[in-house]
């Protein structure tokens, strides 16, 4: 069984810290710059072992003159033979904890079985970025991981060959071990950890990796290490932590954002069972840290839930939203009629084409907004202590919450320290830090540990929500069925009138599939006023715009007569690689190799029973190429049932093929789950929704299967989280419409009167 810490705070890192001269002067250590980063090889700490770490070049200088351990991202081998590996990023469920040590294993040759894995702590001098978002942990560590297991590797080899007296390149590595064919002789990692860190730590050209073809733990399927702990009710997670002498706390906001408080009745609260404290946070004029709010604690969770529903707040509203939604889509509508405030890009002459096309169509498709709906409620663990504070927080951007509770306190971010823990789901919403700044607050004003736990209510109401919106289309279509011109107003939501939401419209309008492959294409964008704060939801811009988008495809694909999978081969073309060139720019040769990946698995074109048939949907987006078939039942009265979902994926070489798995059938699952009923609405300044019950979550009966396939290249590797999920809803809303001849133009789908 996979070993990993049993804690949310690693154990075994502190130590080793500890012996390092806080000044930087080792008298035993060797460093060397290795691109960007270099290694920093610590010997001469008895019983230690081989140990191998990073620091960041330059910044590593300047913290070590601070008086700071150099120590990063980094292995220890100890002399019995246990391998330690840190990783560095958050683990929210994406399998990270995991995939960045299978990395450093592969290359380092270890056996499996022999590797601990434990959670690094959080310092950005140390470590660099530590941040889960994007899909691209695996993606921005790869080289550095690579390079740390081959390096220890190099030097176990050059150990042993020292003690056979035997040239290294006729010795050879397998499962924690150095071997010489030759000779027969066979030694140890461990027994070598010593010696080998007594070498000289090679130089970068010296340094080989393996070959794709010769691994032995990447791409196969690992078991997550935390698994074990979280299945026998071992703490991981934020929620889970306990402080000695800890109090629990809740935090009433006003429910309109914008809102404070006028006055409550803290003296009745105060006297109710178990409230020690009851008292009003002026909050720090930033709604990402610090919202003005009533903050209740109590000697345990229940006691302070109870008091919260006897608080009565006269709350400030003169500055709060007044946001309505349903007024909104109102205006939205008309908006699609008028001029667009502004054109984001255009390509060729789209108005000739207009002219000139044999068929033209639009559409208006409308997408809402939606919360996160985290299955572990926002939370987290404070202890202010003598002008400086611990935090143990499950967020996906630590770096970015030590900051925000520095300013929320006025202290300096050396005061600050942040404990990862696990976080229950993510997806966007941990990447803002208010109930750390929250929890931090009331510890300070307290003077106590204390642990913040939101309701679920508490989430509904208070979320980053994604932004709903509206693509206006006209489509045009030539004598010969192919695309003569695409045009997109887009009607999204600015909270400043200048620039709209966060994921409210592309970085890069240019590259907005298929703009760079049409010759006419138009991008129009006009926007509405908006009060309530949107933020990152699961593959922010591309969950809606593949669907409007790939929609609106399929709708002109039809209107050609012509078969979706060529209509979208044809698209994509000769193989190129469209600007930007690289990791980041589409390449039409992968993209159209997982469109046919997918149709040939799915079995497009076979004859299905009437009320049943296949949707296809492609997307390009965090660097990974995912094209998804949906086979989908309707009934008479619109029930629909999802059978089956194809995936294939072009992401470069899996890491954790059970992790990579896992990941596209959750993004499937995810995806469904909103697109088919769950929409957040606003009147009044206010939330609608509080809880399941009016925000439902998908039922295991009507999830669909999902078969995964991946096309293994050379190509740099990226991720699965995040871009599995865009394809699903184009997918399934194309196959509603091949099986029903009904369009859907509305998310979610209950809104148009489907139900499962």
């Amino acid at each position: 069984m996979k070993k990993s810490s049993p804690s949310p705070v690693s154990s075994a890192l502190e130590p080793l810290s500890e012996k390092l001269d806080p000044n930087g002067d080792m008298s035993l250590a060797v460093n060397i710059k290795m691109d960007r980063r270099f290694f920093l090889k610590v010997s001469g700490m008895v019983g230690a072992g081989l140990v191998l770490a990073f620091g960041l070049n330059g910044k590593a200088k300047a913290a070590s003159s601070e008086g700071r351990p150099e120590l990063n991202t980094y292995i220890r081998i100890a002399p019995d033979g246990s391998i330690f590996i840190y990783s560095k990023n958050p683990e929210i469920g994406q399998g990270i904890k995991t995939a960045l040590p299978m990395i450093i294993a592969e290359e380092l040759d270890a056996d499996w079985d022999d590797v601990t894995v434990e959670q690094s702590p959080i310092d950005k001098m140390l470590f660099g970025r530590q941040n889960a978002g994007g899909s691209r942990s695996v993606a921005s560590n790869w080289n550095t991981m690579r390079t740390a297991g081959a390096t220890a590797r190099h030097m176990l080899i050059e150990a042993a060959a020292i003690e056979w007296r035997v040239p290294a390149e006729e010795c050879t590595t397998e499962n924690s071990h150095v071997l010489h064919a030759k000779t027969g002789q066979k030694i140890s990692y461990g027994n070598l950890a010593t010696k080998a860190a007594a070498l000289a730590v090679p130089p970068e050209n010296a340094v080989k990796f393996k070959d794709r073809q010769d691994y032995k733990i990447l791409g196969k399927r690992i078991v997550g290490v935390d698994n074990h702990a979280m299945v026998t009710g071992q703490p991981l997670f934020g929620i889970d932590q306990v402080l000695p002498g800890m109090l629990y706390a809740v935090y009433e906001k006003c429910p309109a954002v914008g809102g404070g408080v006028d006055s409550a009745n803290l003296d009745e609260v105060r006297k109710l069972p178990g409230v020690k404290y009851a008292f009003i946070l002026a909050g720090n004029g930033n709604v990402m840290e610090l919202k003005p709010g009533v903050a209740i604690v109590a000697t345990t969770t229940w006691a302070a839930f109870q008091a919260k529903k006897q608080l009565k707040v006269k709350w400030n509203e003169s500055n709060a939203s007044k946001d309505s939604l349903s007024s909104l889509i109102k205006q939205a509508q008309l908006i699609k009629t008028q001029p667009a405030e502004k054109t984001l890009y255009e390509k060729g002459d789209v108005d000739a084409a207009m002219a000139d096309s044999a068929k033209s169509i639009d559409a208006l498709y409308s997408f809402q907004f939606a919360a996160h709906a985290t299955l572990e409620p926002q939370n987290c663990t404070a202890w202010y202590d003598n002008g400086a504070i611990e935090v143990w927080a499950p967020t996906q951007s630590p770096s970015r919450g030590l900051i925000s509770v520095a300013n929320t306190l006025g202290i300096t971010e050396d005061k600050v320290t942040i404990h990862q823990t696990r976080a229950g789901g993510g997806f966007g919403r941990r990447l803002v830090n208010d109930p750390a700044c929250e929890a931090a607050a009331i510890s300070k004003y307290i003077n106590a540990p204390v642990k913040l736990q939101w309701t679920r209510e508490d989430d509904m109401a208070h979320d980053f929500y994604r932004v709903g919106g509206f693509h206006s289309f006209k489509g045009g279509i030539d004598q010969e069925g192919k695309i003569a011109f695409l045009q997109d107003h887009l009607i999204t939501f600015s909270n400043n009138g200048e620039k709209p939401v966060i994921a409210g419209a592309p970085r890069q309008p240019s590259q907005l599939f298929p703009a760079q492959l049409l010759n006419n294409f138009r991008l129009d964008q006009s926007m509405l006023p908006l009060k309530a704060r949107c933020g990152l939801l699961r593959a922010p811009w591309s969950c809606t715009a593949a669907w409007a988008v790939q929609s609106f495809l399929h709708e002109m694909a039809v209107a050609a007569g012509r078969d979706h999978l060529e209509f979208l081969l044809e698209i994509m073309g000769e193989p190129q690689w469209l600007p930007p060139k690289g990791l980041y720019g589409l390449n039409t040769g992968r993209a159209a190799a997982v469109i046919k990946l997918a149709a040939e698995k799915a079995g497009w074109g076979k004859q299905l029973p009437a009320g049943r048939a296949l949707g296809l949907a492609f997307h390009f987006s965090h660097a990974s190429y995912m094209a998804e078939i949906a086979e989908v039942s309707v009934s008479a009265t619109k029930k629909i049932t999802v059978h089956n979902v194809t995936v294939a994926a072009d992401m470069g070489p899996v890491v954790n093929l059970s992790g990579a798995e896992n990941q596209c059938q959750g993004a499937v699952i995810d995806g469904f789950s909103t697109m088919l009923g769950q929409e957040i609405t606003i009147e009044n300044g206010r939330i609608q929704q509080s809880n399941f019950d009016t925000y439902p979550l998908l039922r295991m009966p009507d999830a669909p299967t999902v078969d995964v396939h991946f096309i293994q290249s050379d190509n740099p590797p990226t991720g699965a989280g995040e871009p599995a999920l865009p394809p699903l809803a184009p997918a399934i809303c194309n196959a509603i419409y091949a099986a029903s001849g009904y369009r859907v133009r509305t998310l979610p789908l209950t809104k148009e009167g489907f139900s499962v």
